[in-house]
């Protein structure tokens, strides 16, 4: 059978960081016969060369090439597309991993499309990834009409064919930006490129001991020598223009202008610093034109005009400014409604030291022109547009960092002071419904952190939510059940900061130690039947279950029970077991279902039944219950202990009884 795809890893000493490369691709969805995965050990020094040999002798679709280091990874991602039996060529890191379905969905949605190029969603753990690239499916995307060019990493699929016809190859050597060179160009010659927004295809790790190629530091001089050749490529491929300044126009934000910006240019020596700025100064003044600049946001131009008019100490006063703006963002209000979580907050930037922090203020001129009034106190006359402030709000699972957004309707608002000037506030409300939260699927098990992004004024920058909050979110926050099989979806405060995030089919013990509200005086017991309020919305009576546990021997009596709509809190009713239970004290655990467990996951409930002999029960409390089991089985203990030291006195005394009888007869055998 054909092979599709053909992975290609460069590796160069990633220690153990390369298992959960070598884990996904294992994992993959698509057959083994239908993909390979060619490593390319570039001289590594460490125990890698010898793990990949054991790989590969274990299974056939996994290939190494060993090669003598050549400093970087054009020479290695090269070597494998030679080698390549694909269809197309996935380019992946050796310390980043796959989607387990990423190979077959990617490969899928190029045939499809007809697609040269296949990008595929992208989570950051650590690093940045695009975002509004991701934000929908993009079958037909251009250069022009989608923010291609915002993704320059190589972990992409390329048709094999496609490379081939084009000569597309990585620049080899010890050299910085070669997967710019390579994919700028990719992305002006292909027929066609296709996004895939809505699987989580690649995971882009940042390593813990950070000894990512891409995160040492870097030499200025040699560094954006190698930026021009990216240059060079658009200017081979397009004509004077706006297309070309607007491709231009990413290189002189991401790699230049912010690098200028607050604590990235503040955090670093001041030589380092000068020969940075001078560097930018000249490739800004050699190759861009007015166009190039005048796309991007406000501050962003200051800093622009700033660095072609060669005023470094301007550009670091701005930046100190700009280290102290911060987004803020308070949760107002937090319901169910139909399973659906709905988060009402509002969010604004701040600038000043935590503890001083105040809001950004702007003013309007003669001309309706908005001005934020710190810029303007930095002698910065520029205005800034309010008309599209806006704020996103994602789930983020804490593991892998996958993120997603969700729908949020939001509304502006300026609130005027006596002397004129004003703050921006958006008002805004979120929809999070954990059945299709995920691009249209459910959430998976585990912790997913809410995130809110505000952009507005010339920055983007998220905050997590929650931490400040009203008394109307505090009083309403409260779980469901969804989903078949039925989860719980809970959300919480985090410890410590107070954050609000969601968790998913029991991953914390948040539930646990919400139902510790409880007290007997909730609970009603009448007729052989108990009730009780449980901190959870259902829209309709739900099946449950309970137990009625002995902690003093462990036996347990199932029950069957419901959970059925009432106010603020669900409502627990169950009959009590005709047996099983009289003459008993027991606690009552409530078994919610929780998916990934395939059966009832128990909690402990602080209320608890003394049951008599004759079957009569009555309320207590499961500290009390469990204190007097305690109690007993050290009576119990205590009894076990006494009743086995009187025997052993009597064993003691019949011991001496017998050794005296003994004795006795050899005496008496003795005087005969």
């Amino acid at each position: 059978m054909a092979v599709k795809v053909s992975v290609v890893i460069p590796v160069y000493n990633p220690g153990e960081y390369v298992e959960d490369c070598i884990a996904s691709l294992l994992r993959q969805s698509l057959p083994d016969v239908e993909y390979e995965a060619i490593f390319v050990n570039d001289g590594s020094t460490d125990a890698t060369p010898a793990r990949l040999d054991a790989l590969a002798a274990e299974y056939p679709h996994m290939h190494v090439i060993h090669q003598e280091a050549s400093g970087w990874s054009g020479k290695p991602r090269n070597a494998g597309i030679a080698a390549a039996q694909g269809e197309f060529v996935m380019f992946v890191d050796n310390d980043d991993w796959l989607g387990d379905e990423a190979l077959e969905r990617m490969y899928e949605y190029g045939v499809a499309n007809k697609a040269d190029v296949i990008v595929g969603k992208m989570a950051g753990k650590g690093r940045p990834v695009p975002l509004e690239l991701f934000r929908e499916n993009r079958p037909h995307a251009t250069v022009d009409n989608a923010p291609l060019i915002d993704s320059l990493t190589p972990h992409k699929m390329f048709r094999k064919e496609f490379l081939d016809r084009n000569n597309l190859r990585f620049m080899e050597g010890r050299r910085r930006l070669e997967d710019h060179v390579f994919v700028a160009e990719a992305y002006l010659l292909a027929s066609n490129v296709s996004v895939l927004s809505d699987y989580l295809c690649y995971y882009h790790i940042k390593r813990e001991d950070a000894s990512n190629a891409g995160f040492q530091r870097f030499d200025p001089v040699g560094y954006f020598k190698n930026l021009r050749e990216a240059l060079d490529v658009v200017e081979r491929h397009t004509e004077p223009g706006p297309l070309r300044d607007k491709l231009y126009r990413r290189w002189l934000r991401n790699e230049m202008v912010e690098r200028l910006r607050g604590r990235r240019l503040l955090n670093v020596d001041e030589d380092f610093r000068r020969e940075l700025f001078a560097e930018i100064h000249s490739v800004v003044t050699e190759r861009f034109g007015p166009g190039v600049a005048a796309g991007m946001n406000p501050q962003q131009q200051a800093v622009a005009a700033l660095v072609v008019a060669d005023r470094l100490a301007d550009v670091e006063e701005l930046a100190r400014f700009e280290a102290q703006v911060r987004p803020t963002g308070r949760l107002k209000g937090l319901e169910w409604d139909g399973g659906v979580l709905r988060i009402a907050f509002t969010a604004e930037y701040q600038a000043g030291e935590a503890e001083d922090a105040a809001p950004l203020t702007f003013r309007s001129d003669e001309d309706g022109k908005d001005r934020l009034e710190a810029l303007t106190a930095l002698g910065i006359d520029i205005p800034v547009s309010l008309k599209s402030a806006r704020v996103d709000l994602v789930v983020r699972e804490r593991p892998t960092a996958a993120e997603f957004f969700q729908p949020v309707d939001c509304t502006p608002e300026r609130q005027t002071a006596d002397d004129g000037s004003f703050r921006l506030v958006l008002r805004a409300e979120a929809s999070v419904d954990p059945l299709t939260a995920a691009k249209g699927v459910p959430l998976g098990d585990g912790i997913w952190d809410v995130v809110i992004r505000i952009t507005a004024s010339g920055w983007t920058k998220e905050t997590r939510l929650g931490s400040v909050r009203g008394e109307a979110a505090e009083s309403a926050r409260r779980g469901t059940l969804g989903g078949e099989p039925r989860r719980l979806v809970l959300p919480y405060w985090t410890e410590g900061p107070g954050n609000l995030s969601l968790d998913v089919d029991h991953s914390t013990s948040k539930f646990d130690r919400d139902v510790r509200e409880i007290t007997p005086q909730d609970v009603t017991l009448d007729g052989g039947r108990i009730t009780l309020p449980i901190r959870l919305e259902v829209a309709e009576t739900e099946a449950v279950k309970v137990r009625f546990k002995s902690p003093l021997d462990g036996k347990a009596v199932e029950a069957d029970a419901t959970l059925a709509p009432g106010g603020n809190s669900a409502e627990l009713s169950a009959a009590l077991p005709a047996e099983g239970l009289a003459g008993r004290q027991v606690r009552i655990e409530l078994g919610l279902p929780s998916a990934k467990r395939g059966e009832p996951r128990w909690t402990v409930l602080p209320v608890a039944l003394d049951v008599a002999a004759d079957g009569t029960a009555a309320l207590t409390t499961t500290e009390a219950v469990n204190a007097a089991a305690k109690e007993a089985k050290a009576a119990a203990a205590a009894a076990a202990k006494a009743a086995k030291a009187e025997a052993a006195r009597k064993a003691a005394r019949k011991k001496r009884s017998l050794l005296r009888r003994v004795a006795g007869r050899v005496k008496r055998t003795l005087t005969k």
